[in-house]
């Protein structure tokens, strides 16, 4: 079971939630504006965040953004009335974990947030390390370490996000073959088939932003029409 904090204004909603997550054995706070919710984040540092976008004080975006400046950790996702693509790649990258769109099925969000628990668990138990060895990759001008999860291009570092990371390890994984979409869900997300395969399209095309000399055209990860999506190795 984990911590769990809901930055939520509405109350209806923020109660609902409490009672929902609190049923599943989880211990919740709430706080009803951005500045309350830094503030007991800040205290607290709670396994997750369901962040609402549209605060009474400040936008959710200000929100994610000061989080780690207090040293706060926690996996965010965040839940918002907002629908537009470019809402949810500006939430992804400034980190959020998730994104689920209001009305939501509370169902479906509880097993979001219990995904978010379960990577944090996943990344936080020790590793036994045997004859470590480098496993880079190099294609044209980048160079992926995947042990230490750095990419490189013309030798100067990427910032890229661990979700953007661990998609473009999948694909690396696969030796240059096809992954369909519903794969890189399970895979990199821990989803089945019922989420919406834009979560993929969308990191996708953040990798390619940061990656590629031309994102419209691109060298290194290329698009299966009806298929999916391969790394040219």
């Amino acid at each position: 079971m984990g911590n769990i904090l809901v930055i939520e204004d509405n109350e209806d909603i923020a109660n609902g939630l409490r009672d929902n997550l609190e049923l599943e054995g989880h211990a919740v706070r709430t706080a009803e504006t951005g500045a309350l919710g830094v503030a007991e984040a800040k205290g607290w540092n709670p396994d997750v965040i369901i962040l609402d976008l549209g605060l009474p004080d400040m936008d959710g975006h200000h929100v994610m953004r000061q989080l780690p400046r207090e040293g706060v950790t926690s996996g965010i996702l965040i839940l918002s009335a907002r629908d537009a693509e470019a809402e949810k790649v500006v939430g992804l990258r400034l980190g959020a974990e998730d994104y689920v769109t209001k009305p939501f099925g509370m169902l479906e969000l509880l097993a979001r947030v219990e995904l978010i628990l379960r990577r944090g668990r996943v990344a936080a138990a020790p590793l036994e390390i045997v004859a470590p060895q480098r496993a880079i990759v190099r294609l044209g001008p980048l160079e992926i370490d995947r042990d230490a999860r750095q990419v490189k291009r013309h030798g100067r570092l990427v910032s890229l996000s661990p979700k953007e990371f661990d998609l473009l390890d999948a694909l690396i994984g696969r030796g240059g073959a096809v992954v369909k979409r519903s794969d890189l869900l399970r895979e990199v997300w821990g989803y089945s088939g019922f989420v919406s395969s834009r979560t993929v399209d969308t990191h996708i095309a953040q990798l390619r932003r940061k990656l590629e000399s031309d994102p419209a055209n691109p060298e290194f990860i290329l698009t299966v029409q009806k298929a999916g999506y391969r790394m040219a190795m």
